[in-house]
């Protein structure tokens, strides 16, 4: 019940600002969408044990104001069947399409995260991306609930992502791994499960601690990571099981680069669908963006906006960014849109999906307002090359650097 209270009342925080927001800005008009039939499983929010197969009743939260209509809402409101929602891309291993903008989940605050996600897939986004690590999967999923329950879409209609923590990768570990997740999601399956890093970290009991993060024993007196001899083949075949069992329909990696990929697809019997890795202007990363298409994996980009995720933690300066360079500014100009848009545009026409992260309620607008149809916009050859030459092989999320207080560092991308 506390729980229900604060959600509803974050929710209807956010429900406001979104209508402050639609009264002095114009939103983008909003375009029927096209439901694309997938042949998934329907989600009807019972919770199942995973490891004894018994089922228990999972609480649902109810979150009155994300069924509100666009006169409850302001001018830009969803209505039913009429909102504006991404394009997708097709994985190749499936067929299976996955919108090309996905709502990252990382650092969102855990008293904030339902009433957003909630608002969110009401404001037409179908994409989300979670993992153990974030440590708000339970909030993400009373998000999912909320917003299903409202009837503003189907399960089938979403695509979520998780992604199996270092501490879990040996593969009497990984089944628990994706069944903690889902349990805390509410969900019978997950459209896209990965392996968060190439870097395998020893065991943390959940009970002992979750999520885990990466250091060992943040108690003890030598706080550090303690490293474990697992093999990526063995956990991958772990993973393949959860395919073969149905909890999750595509396996993918992230922050894997071309050698630990060829060497994983060498002896994969599911190949990887999806990698997911940092990538904006700055890092561009185009050899490897165009290798994993050569080869059949669908790209994710997280932090395409770049800096922005990580002024608060003091890895950048507010100052800093693609968003600030005059090439952007120009292409927002000569298109009639935000800097941000057009940075998103610059990911999408490269092939890739995208995963911004937002606190606030009209980024989420302003954000899938690219898909808008009278919005809608192409960047120039000469625009994409200007933007892709302010590459300077900028990494933000780097384990070589933030590990280095924890007995690191961890330079996995040398």
């Amino acid at each position: 019940r506390a729980l229900h209270r604060v959600v509803a009342a974050h929710l209807w925080v956010m429900s406001m600002a979104v209508s402050r927001a639609s009264s002095c800005c114009v939103l983008p008009r909003l375009i029927t969408a096209q439901p694309r039939p997938r042949r998934l499983h329907t989600n009807n929010h019972v919770r199942r044990d995973f490891g004894l197969g018994r089922k228990t009743t999972k609480p649902t939260l109810t979150l009155r104001a994300a069924a509100s209509t666009s006169s409850q809402m302001g001018a830009g409101g969803p209505i039913a069947g009429a909102v504006v929602v991404a394009d997708t891309a097709r994985v190749a291993s499936s067929g299976a399409e996955i919108p090309l903008l996905g709502l990252g989940t990382w650092k969102l605050p855990k008293a904030d995260t339902a009433a957003l996600v909630c608002a969110a897939i009401t404001r037409g986004w179908r994409h989300i991306d979670c993992a153990c690590d974030y440590g708000n999967e339970a909030e993400v999923g009373a998000g999912i609930r909320a917003a299903l329950d409202a009837g503003v879409c189907t399960r089938e209609e979403l695509w979520v992502t998780s992604k199996l923590w270092n501490t879990y990768h040996a593969p009497e570990h990984v089944r628990a791994a994706c069944a903690k997740s889902l349990e805390d999601l509410g969900l019978q399956y997950l459209d896209l499960y990965h392996v968060h890093f190439p870097i395998s970290l020893k065991y943390v009991p959940f009970e002992q601690r979750y999520p885990p993060e990466w250091v060992h024993d943040p108690a003890g007196p030598n706080p550090v990571m303690v490293y474990a001899p697992v093999p990526i083949a063995q956990t991958w075949g772990a993973m393949e099981a959860l395919v073969d069992e149905g909890l999750v329909k595509h396996i993918g990696v992230c922050n894997f680069g071309v050698s630990l990929l060829t060497d994983l697809m060498a002896s994969a019997r599911i190949p990887p669908a999806v990698l997911q890795i940092e990538s904006h202007p700055y890092l561009c990363q185009d050899f490897l963006v165009q290798w994993a298409q050569q080869h059949g994996v669908h790209v994710t980009c997280f932090s395409p906006l770049g800096s922005a995720s990580y002024v608060e933690m003091g890895w950048t300066k507010p100052t800093e960014g693609a968003i600030h360079e005059g090439c952007v500014q120009e292409a927002a100009a000569a298109h009639g849109a935000t800097p941000g848009q057009v940075l998103l545009r610059w990911g999408t026409q490269r092939g890739c999906s995208l995963i911004p992260k937002t606190s606030r309620p009209e980024r989420l607008e302003e954000n899938i307002g690219i898909f808008a149809k009278e919005n809608t916009f192409t960047l120039s050859a000469a625009e994409m090359a200007a933007i892709s030459a302010l590459d300077r092989n900028k990494r933000y999320n780097d384990p070589a650097e933030f590990c280095k207080g924890m007995g690191g560092p961890c330079p996995i991308y040398n």
